[in-house]
């Protein structure tokens, strides 16, 4: 493809996009001829600008003032409307609400409680991938990824066990679909019914609080008041879906990963590598959130093109962690590459506040992993999910040989 045509033939608001084509050499040519680009709208909808260049949305990650975060951070919702948990949801606030509800959210974070929930995380990692690699051929994501992230931020939350299953199901259709022709109104659905779900649990624990999270947001102050039921249960909303549809998609394309690439994972495998900088290197690898988007507030320059306030501006993650003014071959997966500044969890004021348990439970996944097995061998084709906003796949077959 020409540098013309790659920037102006594919649609980026399409889910298909992704699908059908290598997003990796789409980037390459993007941030070689129009690192900063418009991308036109579509079917009525607003066009919105493409940042490409590491750099460049460093910057803008960092300039919360400039670009903001409250009318929405996903494309796919700022394109039909502004996000209706605007300034009540710590994803999508600014400033100084967003320093407001952080400061909540990182008390309830206390270390002890993140202890105790990667302690869980590892426990069960290793009972699910030591029976994994006792069960032949099995499909990774349906069989084990399925259940260690979303168990992961539950234990954060003290969801009951038997919510569980259903929490997965709802959040599985948020922000992606098994189809192309999937109902658009099942994730509208869905996310109905995770809030819904979170405001009774929000009213018990303020009526009889423990030690958990929703306990402490529950009951916690921001600025002059406690949060009302609702704003407690779109942050748990928030939470549970970065915390198990980001994990879940880094697990698998993780295992996908050392699957395609023996060498490093025999040096992994035999304590040739670190796990820390593996971690690292993964969640670079995986990216599962393709973009996020912010809304300048003002006019502003960025690649040396002038954006407008009220503009869209979407940041490309999946572009900016294969960067190869940043990183050296990038499409090499490097298990000990070091330095490795990846935006994976994002930069700035709104850097994943759930990180520490995002690189726990990839952390326990490779140690289960080095403990219990010998080979990861591909026993099928990969199914990637269909969204314009997560990388990942629904169905990854393998088979995992068992250690000696």
């Amino acid at each position: 493809m020409t540098a013309t045509t790659t920037t102006t033939s594919l649609d980026l608001t399409d889910p298909a996009t992704f699908v059908t084509h290598d997003p990796l050499p789409f980037w390459r040519e993007v941030r070689r001829h129009h690192p900063v680009y418009w991308h036109p709208g579509t079917e009525g909808r607003p066009g919105f600008w493409v940042v490409a260049g590491y750099h460049d949305i460093q910057q803008i990650y960092t300039d919360a003032d400039t670009f903001g975060s409250a009318r929405g951070t996903v494309l796919d919702v700022l394109l039909h409307n502004d996000d209706s948990a605007g300034g009540r949801m710590l994803a999508v606030s600014d400033r100084p609400r967003h320093r407001q509800l952080r400061t909540l959210m990182q008390r309830a974070f206390s270390p002890r409680v993140l202890h105790d929930v990667a302690e869980k995380v590892r426990h069960r990692t290793v009972r699910l991938i030591e029976h994994a690699a006792q069960s032949g051929t099995l499909d990774f994501a349906a069989d084990v990824a399925d259940h260690i992230p979303i168990h992961t931020i539950c234990d954060l939350l003290a969801v009951p066990e038997h919510d569980r299953r259903q929490l997965l199901e709802w959040n599985k259709q948020t922000l992606s679909a098994p189809t192309p022709d999937a109902d658009p109104s099942v994730a509208v659905q869905a996310r109905s019914e995770i809030v819904l779900y979170f405001i009774d649990l929000a009213e018990e624990r303020r009526a009889s609080p423990g030690d958990d999270v929703i306990s402490m947001l529950a009951t916690g102050q921001v600025g002059d008041s406690v949060l009302d039921s609702e704003d407690v249960a779109l942050n748990c909303y928030s939470l549970i879906l970065g915390g198990d549809e980001s994990s879940r998609m880094s697990a698998i394309t993780t295992v996908r990963a050392l699957a395609d690439n023996r060498e490093q994972w025999h040096a992994l495998r035999d304590g040739h590598l670190s796990s820390a900088t593996a971690v690292a290197e993964l969640l670079r690898w995986a990216t599962p959130a393709m973009h996020f988007a912010r809304t300048a507030t003002h006019d502003a320059t960025i690649g040396g093109q002038q954006i407008r306030a009220g503009d869209i501006v979407t940041l490309w993650n999946t572009s900016a962690n294969n960067d190869d003014s940043v990183f050296v071959e990038p499409h090499t997966l490097t298990l000990d590459r070091n330095p490795n500044k990846h935006m994976a969890f994002g930069h700035g004021p709104h850097f994943c506040v759930g990180s520490y348990l995002g690189r726990a439970t990839l952390h326990a996944l490779l140690d289960a992993l080095v403990s219990t097995v010998h080979e990861i061998e591909l026993a099928g084709d990969p199914v990637r999910i269909y969204s314009n906003f997560l990388y990942g796949y629904r169905s990854l077959p393998v088979r995992l040989h068992p250690a000696a």
